[in-house]
């Protein structure tokens, strides 16, 4: 199971490596997908104002149908068309498609998040990936799901990789991969060598505490130990250009 990062999609050279590495990977394989800027670059063109707290999109009216055009459309048919010119037989996907991933709005007290969703206790259709699967097929999932109601809904893309790659991790031996544009998880983000070969609980209080880790590692650290504790076999942090590379974080609960 394969997550890139929007910083991949948005880096038309690291996309091309990454995809030409892919496509060499062995099957079964779910990739799962942000969608960059090009959402943000709309918005602005458009005149919808663009409104983040914490890294997240909060997603109103009109920015849900900015963020389905560009997630599920644009970046999720250009990834599918993509590998399917480098043999891979892709099909795309966003929460709605086959009832694949139900979510439920996010409420807080704090924020009005608008239209974004958080998935719900056994919202992912497992069944259905696994027919996928078992055909030959590699889903490609964007970070676009839906309600049951009628609604999508704007979902991190890193919360979507552990969810589906926890649901599959009754039916399969699941590995993780987070890609973007780094080693792993760097002890100095100036220095791209500095990656940290394997972080626990332990030494992940530790780092934070110390502020070595982060602003959106943090989720992306939560989600891997989440992932672990619900049956995924191992979980990697690594740079998208070579994922055969054994440069890279290795996430462990102990």
């Amino acid at each position: 199971m394969i997550k890139i990062g929007g910083n991949v999609i948005d880096n038309e050279e690291l996309l091309e490596h990454f995809l030409d590495n892919l496509a060499e990977l062995p099957q079964p394989l779910v990739v799962v997908h942000g969608g960059g800027a090009i959402a943000t670059g709309l918005s602005k063109k458009l005149g919808i104002e663009v409104k983040m707290v914490n890294g997240r999109r909060v997603t109103d009216s009109e920015t849900i149908k900015v963020a389905t055009m560009v997630y599920a459309g644009l970046v999720n048919k250009k990834l599918v068309a993509a590998l399917q010119k480098r043999g891979v037989n892709a099909f795309g996907l966003c929460g709605a498609d086959g009832d694949c991933i139900r979510s439920g709005k996010r409420n807080s007290e704090d924020i009005d998040w608008g239209f974004v969703g958080d998935v719900l206790p056994d919202g992912v259709n497992g069944s259905l990936l696994e027919r996928l699967l078992e055909a030959g097929i590699v889903p490609v999932m964007c970070a676009i799901t839906h309600d049951g109601n009628g609604n999508l809904l704007n979902t991190n893309a890193d919360t979507i990789a552990k969810e589906v790659a926890s649901a599959l991790a009754g039916i399969y031996d699941v590995e993780l991969t987070y890609c973007f544009e780094k080693q792993g998880v760097l002890a100095d983000p100036s220095d791209d060598e500095s990656y940290i070969p394997e972080i626990t609980p332990d030494n992940y209080h530790e780092l934070v505490e110390s502020k070595v880790i982060a602003g959106g590692m943090i989720p992306k650290l939560d989600n891997a130990f989440l992932s672990l504790k619900h049956g995924v076999k191992r979980v990697l942090i690594k740079h998208a250009a070579n994922i055969t590379n054994t440069k890279q974080t290795i996430v462990k609960l102990s």
